[in-house]
């Protein structure tokens, strides 16, 4: 069973904890990691853009001019795409994004994202940030620190929580390369884009029971 060093707010070594052998020491398929990103990111995107097409812009009804003549190619609309505000050839219109992804492939990546990241020795567990006392940046900053974690600026910090913390939350808002999330909210884009995973100890029982 894989292990890691449990420290305090200090950065002082208190002990080890134990981590679930499914999460945090599974094979780390590359493949569904990536396929996991790009279905995560495309989910994110709104798909509101919108153009007219030649049948939408206004105008329209009106030869520009007559058909023989006058030397020129022949023209039946203003609305035509080749005039200036006609219509747009294969715009964008609006759209989902969203990727079909299965919920086994979606264990699958978040399982090798904590293995990577534990065998990057990336993680670091926390048994209390204790800011519910005094949340400051400042002392949020220096707890961060103290773990080998950067101080919230440079090092991008994903700081994992048991639960949804006022005081943590407003600890870290200052703090640009931080984000705090949620034990049942992890995911792949946030974890592979960390350059440390800040666990709270709490949290660790929390994401073993929803995603183990």
């Amino acid at each position: 069973m894989p292990q890691t060093t449990l420290y305090d707010r200090t950065g002082a070594a208190v002990g080890s904890v134990d981590l679930a052998e499914s999460l945090f020491a599974a094979p780390v398929n590359e493949a569904v990691l990536h396929q996991a990103v790009i279905a995560q990111l495309a989910g994110r995107r709104l798909g509101t853009s919108d153009t007219k097409t030649r049948g939408e812009v206004r105008g329209g009804g009106k030869k520009p001019y007559r058909q023989k003549g006058t030397g020129r190619a022949r023209q039946g609309s203003r609305t035509a795409p080749h005039y200036r505000g006609g219509g747009v050839v294969f715009g964008p219109h609006p759209r989902s994004y969203e990727q079909k992804f299965p919920k086994k492939m979606r264990r699958i990546a978040l399982r090798s994202a904590l293995t990577a990241k534990l065998n990057d020795d990336a993680i670091r567990v926390v048994d209390a940030f204790g800011m519910a006392e005094e949340p400051k940046t400042r002392i949020f900053a220096g707890v961060l620190a103290a773990i080998g974690a950067g101080d919230g600026h440079e090092k991008r910090v994903l700081v994992v929580a048991p639960a949804t913390d006022s005081a943590l939350l407003r600890s870290a808002a200052n703090l640009p390369s931080v984000t705090v999330i949620r034990a049942d909210s992890l995911n792949v884009v946030d974890l592979l884009n960390a350059d440390a995973v800040v666990i709270e100890q709490p949290a660790l029982a929390r994401i073993e029971e929803v995603y183990a």
